[in-house]
C-alpha cells in the first residue's frame, strides 16, 4: 500500500543516512568551505520536506476523517484482537495520493544528502574528522526527525479510522466437511447459544457447545442424509428443546433430528421428497402451536410444506408452485394478517416470489417480483418502521442486494439495489449496532467476506463496511454468543471446513 510505501522510503532515508555518517567520520580532509555549503543544503532540503510533509499529513487526516466507510482488507486470523493491520490498510488506500507526494519529497531530500556526502568525500583540502563527523550528525539527526514525523502522522491516521469497525478479528472452528448451512440455538439449556452446520461433504451435521465465553468445544458430529445444504434449528416436539432439520439436496430428503435435551440428538428420521432440495424454514404455518417445516424443491420448481402432527412427526410434502428454481425460503407476516406466509428466491428467474397463506396452513397462488442478478438468499424484516414486513435478497451474480419495501396487503415496491461483496450467497438481519433500526449481513463467497452494512433510520442503507472470514463463506447467522448483549456474527466456510465467529467489538 502506498502508506507502507512511505514508511518503507523513510527507513530507507534514515539507514542511508546512518551509513553516510560511518564514511564521513573516517575522512580525515575535506572541504570546509564545500562540506559547510552541502550541509546547509541538505538541512535546508529537509526542512522543506518536514514542513510539506506535516501539510500533507494533516491533509490525510483530514480526508480519512471524512470517511464514513471502512474497507477492511485485513488476511485471515485466528485471534480475537481488534484488527489493527486491517484499519491500516484501508487508512493506506484512502491516503495513497498523499503518500506518493510525500515519497517524492523523501526521494528530493535523500537526493541533498547524497549530493552532499558525494561532494564533501572527493574533496583533498585539510579539514578536521570532527568538523566532518559535525556535518554528518547533523543531517543524521534532521533524516531521523522526519522518519519519526512520517511515522507519527501514519499512526495518527490508522488511528482515526479505527472507531468505525463493529466486529472483532475472526475466531476459527473446525467442522464437517463443507459446511453449508448454519444456524445459532442453545441446544444444551445452559443459556449459551450453541453452533449447528449442514455439511454437504460428509452428509453430517456438525454441532459445537459454547464454553460460556464465546468460544466453543470441538464438534460432535450426526448423521443426515445425502448432500444437507438447507439447515434449520427449532423446537418441533413442544418439549423445550430446540431440533435440527436439514434439507438434503443428494438424497431429495429431510432429516430430522430430536433434541434428547442435554445438547445431544438421536438418530435422524427421514422424509422423502424424491427431488433436489436446497433450502429450509420452520414455523407454524396452520395455528396449532405446532412447528411445521417448508423446503424449497429446486428439481420440481414447487415449494413443499411438511405439516407438523405432533410430537415431531410431519405430513408428506403438499407442494406449491414457485417458478423456475426456487434456491431460497423465508416464512414471515407480510400482509399483516397473522398468518406466515412464504417468500422464495428463484436465481433462473431473477425473481422473488410470495406465496400468501389462506388461514389454515395451505397458500394462495405465487406473486413474482424481480430483483437484481441471481438471487439466491432471502430474508424478510421490517426495514422503515412502518409495520409492514419487507424483503431483502443477494445477488449472487451482481454483488449486490436489492431492497423490496412493502407498499400494503402484501405487495412491494421496485428494488432499490446496493452493492456487496463478491457472489453473495446468504443474507441475515438483525440490529447490530444499538438503534433499534435492522441492518442487514450477508455472506460473499467469492471475496471471503461478510458485508454489513447499517440502517440509515428510513430503510436505506450506508454502504457496505467489510470483514475477512475463512474460505467461501456460503451462510451467515448472527446473534450473541457471548452474553454481552451484542450480536455477533457465524458463517460457515465450505472450502476451509470450519465456522468463522466474529465477536461485536
Amino acid at each position: 500500500s502506498s502508506s507502507s510505501a512511505t514508511t518503507t522510503k523513510s527507513s530507507s532515508l534514515s539507514s542511508t543516512t546512518s551509513s553516510s555518517s560511518s564514511s564521513i567520520t573516517t575522512i580525515t580532509t575535506s572541504s570546509t568551505t564545500t562540506s559547510s555549503i552541502a550541509a546547509a543544503a541538505a538541512i535546508e532540503a529537509t526542512a522543506a520536506e518536514s514542513e510539506a510533509t506535516s501539510l500533507i499529513s494533516t491533509a490525510a487526516i483530514e480526508e480519512t476523517s471524512s470517511t464514513s466507510t471502512t474497507t477492511t482488507s485485513s488476511s485471515t486470523s485466528t485471534t480475537t484482537t481488534t484488527s489493527s493491520s486491517s484499519s491500516t490498510a484501508v487508512a493506506a488506500e484512502e491516503t495513497s495520493s498523499t503518500s506518493t507526494s510525500t515519497t517524492t519529497l523523501s526521494s528530493t531530500t535523500e537526493a541533498a544528502l547524497s549530493t552532499a556526502i558525494e561532494e564533501t568525500s572527493s574533496t583533498s583540502t585539510t579539514t578536521s574528522t570532527a568538523e566532518a563527523a559535525s556535518s554528518s550528525t547533523v543531517a543524521a539527526t534532521e533524516a531521523t526527525s522526519l522518519t519519526a514525523a512520517i511515522e507519527a502522522a501514519t499512526s495518527w491516521t490508522t488511528t482515526s479510522i479505527a472507531w468505525n469497525s463493529i466486529f472483532l478479528n475472526q475466531t476459527t472452528y473446525s467442522v464437517g466437511r463443507r459446511p453449508y448451512g448454519v444456524a445459532v440455538a442453545d441446544v444444551n439449556s445452559d443459556n449459551q447459544p450453541d453452533i449447528v452446520t449442514a455439511n454437504s461433504g460428509s452428509s453430517t451435521v456438525s454441532v459445537l457447545l459454547n464454553e460460556g465465553n464465546g468460544s466453543f468445544s470441538s464438534e460432535t458430529n450426526y448423521s443426515v442424509d445425502e448432500n444437507p445444504q438447507g439447515l434449520a434449528v427449532a423446537d418441533l416436539n413442544n418439549d423445550n428443546n430446540p431440533d435440527i432439520v436439514t434439507a438434503n439436496f443428494g438424497s431429495g430428503t429431510i432429516s430430522v433430528l430430536l433434541n434428547t435435551g442435554n445438547g445431544t440428538f438421536s438418530s435422524q428420521v427421514s422424509y422423502s421428497v424424491d427431488s433436489r432440495l436446497n433450502a429450509v424454514a420452520v414455523a407454524d404455518v396452520n395455528s396449532d402451536n405446532k412447528t411445521d417445516i417448508i423446503i424449497t424443491i429446486q428439481g420440481e420448481h414447487t415449494v413443499g410444506v411438511f405439516l407438523n402432527i405432533g410430537n415431531g412427526t410431519f405430513t408428506s410434502a403438499t407442494t406449491y408452485v414457485a417458478r423456475r428454481y426456487p434456491f431460497s425460503v423465508a416464512v414471515a407476516d407480510v400482509n399483516n394478517d397473522n398468518k406466515p406466509d412464504i417468500v422464495t428466491a428463484n436465481p433462473t428467474s431473477v425473481g422473488i416470489n410470495v406465496l400468501l397463506n389462506v388461514g389454515n396452513g395451505t397458500f394462495s397462488r405465487q406473486v413474482n417480483y424481480s430483483v437484481d442478478g441471481d438471487p439466491v438468499a432471502v430474508a424478510v424484516a421490517d426495514f422503515n418502521n412502518d409495520n409492514k414486513a419487507d424483503i431483502v435478497t443477494a445477488n449472487a451474480e451482481s454483488n449486490t442486494i436489492s431492497v423490496l419495501v412493502n407498499v400494503d396487503n402484501g405487495t412491494f415496491f421496485r428494488p432499490v439495489i446496493y452493492a456487496v461483496g463478491q457472489h453473495p450467497y446468504s443474507v441475515a438481519v438483525v440490529d447490530v449496532n444499538s438503534d433499534n433500526q435492522p441492518d442487514i449481513i450477508t455472506a460473499n463467497r467469492h471475496s471471503d467476506t461478510v458485508s454489513v452494512l447499517l440502517n440509515t433510520g428510513n430503510g436505506t442503507f450506508s454502504p457496505q463496511t467489510t470483514y475477512p472470514v475463512d474460505l467461501l463463506p456460503t451462510s451467515v447467522a448472527v446473534a450473541d454468543v457471548n452474553n454481552d448483549n451484542q450480536p455477533d456474527i457465524i458463517t460457515a466456510n465450505r472450502d476451509s471446513n470450519t465456522v468463522s465467529v466474529l465477536l461485536h467489538c
